[in-house]
């Protein structure tokens, strides 16, 4: 019994972070926090799979990870079919010439490396994650933060090779927009 009143103490020692992990993805605080709820249940329930190759945080994450994409693939079912579209006006034509140069080049970024050390600059990334499409912000996460493969991507959401590139694309060019008017056009770094 102390054995596991001591992983559950552990286990809810990282609630916290999980909690932060799963709302940057979801963007809803009940969706994370059933999400968290699940994986501190399935880490209870598999505790003994733990093996400790790799940090409980690392573990936690990565069970997070897998209930994250079930959850949203559940919900994603009832989005409707135009958010899969290939055919959005923002396809990213218009920031480039007809000889493949920048029409509007991307700002001097400075000193990206300590940018990522400033919590102002998450909070700046977080919202325009949050601002884009919910499915271009889902496919990007998957794919950059959750470091999927487009394998895994396209498997998990059901959506082609070539419509993952087009969202992910999008994502990218909505991105960079976003933080350079937020973040690197201003004088933060």
């Amino acid at each position: 019994m102390g054995d596991e009143d001591d992983l559950a103490q552990s286990l809810e020692a990282h609630r916290k972070y999980l909690q932060r992990y799963a709302l940057f993805h979801l963007h809803d605080t009940a969706l994370a926090e059933d999400a968290v709820q699940d994986t501190l249940i399935a880490a209870l329930a598999q505790s003994r799979r733990f093996e400790g190759r790799s940090q409980l945080r690392t573990w936690l994450t990565a069970i997070l990870k897998h209930k994250i994409v079930d959850m949203v693939r559940k919900r994603g079912r009832g989005l409707p079919a135009n958010t899969l579209s290939l055919n959005d006006d923002d396809s990213g034509d218009a920031s480039f010439t007809s000889k493949g140069a920048w029409i509007d080049p991307p700002a001097d970024w400075g000193l990206p490396d300590a940018a990522l050390e400033s919590q102002q600059f998450w909070r700046v990334y977080q919202e325009c994650c949050r601002l884009m499409p919910q499915r271009y912000g889902l496919v990007y996460s998957m794919r950059e933060v959750m470091d999927l493969s487009s394998e895994e991507i396209c498997k998990k959401l059901d959506i082609s090779t070539s419509n993952l590139h087009v969202i992910l694309f999008r994502a990218r060019l909505r991105l960079r927009a976003c933080m350079t008017k937020n973040w690197f056009g201003t004088d933060h770094g």
